[in-house]
């Protein structure tokens, strides 16, 4: 009898679950994601939840759909390439990130939000170990 083969038919049938710190049996940080609410992740409080959630999905939607009817698909493609190249430039993981550059080029930056009053990173009281959030970030911890 081959033992060699039957080994690799067990390993495939037989699921092994994964106890890295992304898998199944990750406990929730509170520190870094707040609290849980079994009601609110069940569904939306209110009718309008979900669609004020969505909103800046659903607008980008439509100016896609608008750009790409008046000017042809390069342009939706060409401005969502640009969005994805300056997604990716951020700062540290512990220093606060204004993006700036994204809110340039959606045409948000004039605009002042409620969170631009209320979020300012100097009173934010989290504030972690450069190390350790760096660590978190690639995926270390």
């Amino acid at each position: 009898m081959n033992t060699r083969g039957f080994g690799s038919q067990l390993k495939d049938s037989i699921p092994v679950p994964d106890f890295s710190s992304h898998g199944s049996f990750e406990s929730h940080d509170t520190l870094r994601k707040g609290f849980t609410s079994a009601k609110s992740e069940l569904f939306p409080v209110h009718p309008l939840e979900l669609s004020e959630k969505n909103l800046p999905l659903n607008e980008d939607k439509m100016n896609f759909s608008t750009l790409r009817n008046i000017q042809g698909l390069h342009a939706p493609l060409k401005l969502q390439m640009e969005f994805k190249a300056v997604k990716q430039v951020q700062r540290l993981p512990f220093l606060h990130s204004s993006n700036l550059s994204l809110e340039i080029l959606k045409g948000n930056y004039d605009s002042i939000g409620f969170e631009d009053i209320l979020n300012d990173p100097a009173q934010s009281e989290v504030i972690g170990d450069p190390h350790v959030m760096m660590e978190h970030k690639l995926g270390l911890l």
